[in-house]
């Protein structure tokens, strides 16, 4: 019987130390991912399409484009799409959250970033961060979820503000009065820049 007991304690050891080495190596990715791109934008000898190129190369790897965009429109809508409606679709996505990214990059060159502790919950990961400049401190929850032995972002929150959520409000109101062609046609037109 204490042989057991034994073998049951070694074993929540171990997983809870497999979670936390997951979380850990998680969480030390995007550091690195997020002061690179800031890194990037720091730079004064190259110009900001330069910029923004270098920027997408390091982040893109950190998320899971495909799911974002199922989520962006979810079981009400995805299903529905055909294959190249869904291939179409992901791909003008895919550029409109890079070009979101971006913009909300930009905002933060000089403040201090702060990777807050990280949250394991079955297959997800929340990692907290603020963004620390003199007079204002942004809140920003990364949400990874776990695909083929990786943690990938699938969403992230902004102030409290899920992206995702916020797309699928904006696409559900499209495609409540329109078509899956009307939404394609409007991603494909440059976001319009939001007042600072």
């Amino acid at each position: 019987m204490k042989r057991l007991l034994y073998s049951v304690f070694i074993f929540l050891v171990m997983t809870q130390t497999v979670g936390a080495d997951e979380t850990d190596v998680t969480k030390q990715l995007l550091r690195n991912k997020v002061e690179a791109a800031i890194s990037v934008l720091q730079k004064e000898d190259i110009d900001q399409q330069e910029k923004n190129k270098q920027i997408i190369e390091i982040v893109t790897p950190l998320f899971d484009f495909q799911l974002m965009a199922k989520l962006s429109l979810g079981r009400k809508y995805w299903p529905g799409l055909t294959q190249e409606e869904r291939q179409r679709f992901t791909e003008l996505f895919t550029r409109r959250l890079q070009e979101s990214y971006l913009d909300k990059l930009r905002l933060y060159t000089d403040e201090k970033v702060v990777f807050k502790t990280s949250v394991k919950e079955k297959r997800k990961i929340k990692i907290p961060t603020e963004l620390i400049s003199k007079n204002n401190t942004i809140s920003m929850l990364y949400k990874f979820h776990e695909l083929t032995n990786s943690w990938l972002i699938y969403d992230i929150e902004v102030q409290g503000v899920s992206i995702i959520s916020t797309y699928r409000s904006q696409f559900d109101h499209i495609l409540s009065n329109g078509t899956i062609d009307d939404l394609l046609i409007k991603l494909e037109q440059p976001e319009q820049p939001k007042n600072k």
